[in-house]
């Protein structure tokens, strides 16, 4: 176990739809009730990426922080990536579910934060790290995916968040959906609908990727789902959401090369690649350390 963290730091979005500032502040309420000797600090972002900034700094401070994000995946992404920015860092990272889907929280988490915080001890947990051509690394805490998945999610932040408003962005980007074309690092080209990296097993609020998945393995796993008729993609995702999709291979490197433009969804949030980039994806085994 390392040394118990001696401070904590509470990043939340005032403007977001969700409770992020409520909960920001019934944390620090409860830690001042329980732990009066340990600081706690609230610091709203006022920007897009000002999440990683904040991170980025408390992580390169002196001591041993832990640095909350009050937020939804897309949240704890920044932060995640505000403490890798910082190698060597003794800071310690942890999640307040605040936002739509929390994959991450309701997968890994097994006790109220606050109690978590007042146990004391950390854990080290791997995170996915992706690097496109020579550009510098992008990590994620759950999972990476191309294809059907990030298209997915455009549709639904474009027809708005809400279980009726998800539903119908989903089967319009379904139907509208056509494969992307890769190239493997052993060769050959193939069409794809999906391809996703997890280091979790579970994602989108219901959907069961993999049996037996764990973010302190070493490993991911890859959901990889070759071009299909309509009605085979309908049936795996349902089989996803009333069963799973059983065990799936892992691995602790995948490359690829991308045959033309392609969005990538990362732990919530949408980003791109641009055709003819080399894709390489690993696992930064026990690269973060926790509080849960």
């Amino acid at each position: 176990m390392a040394e118990p963290i001696d401070s904590v730091l509470v990043v939340f979005n005032p403007g977001s739809t969700g409770d992020a500032g409520t909960l920001a502040h019934r944390l620090r309420d409860e830690l001042a009730g329980t732990r009066p000797e340990l600081p706690v600090t609230l610091r709203p972002t006022e920007y897009a990426g000002h999440a990683r900034d904040i991170a980025r700094e408390a992580a390169a401070g002196s001591g041993r922080p832990l640095i909350v994000s009050a937020s939804g995946d897309g949240g704890y992404n920044e932060v995640v990536n505000g403490i890798m920015d910082v190698p060597g860092t003794g800071a310690a990272a942890a999640v307040l579910a605040a936002g739509n889907a929390n994959d991450h929280d309701r997968v890994t988490t097994h006790r109220p934060l606050g109690e978590a915080i007042l146990d004391g001890r950390t854990e080290r947990f791997d995170l996915l790290e992706m690097h496109r051509g020579d550009g510098p690394p992008h990590y994620a805490h759950s999972y990476i995916g191309f294809g059907l998945t990030p298209v997915v999610a455009l549709q639904i932040e474009e027809g708005g968040k809400g279980t009726l408003r998800e539903v119908a962005s989903t089967l319009r980007s379904f139907w509208a959906f056509t494969p992307f074309e890769i190239e493997f690092a052993t060769g050959g080209r193939r069409r794809v609908d999906n391809l996703v990296f997890a280091n979790i097993g579970e994602m989108a609020k219901f959907a069961e990727l993999s049996e037996g998945s764990r973010p302190d393995d070493g490993r991911f796993e890859v959901i990889l789902l070759e071009h299909r008729p309509k009605w085979k993609q309908l049936a795996i995702a349902v089989r996803a959401a009333l069963r799973g999709l059983g065990r799936q291979p892992a691995t602790s490197e995948f490359r690829f090369t991308t045959c033309g433009p392609m969005p990538v969804q990362i732990d919530g949030e949408i980003d791109h690649v641009d055709g003819d980039v080399d894709v390489r994806v690993r696992c930064a085994a026990g690269a973060l350390r926790v509080v849960r």
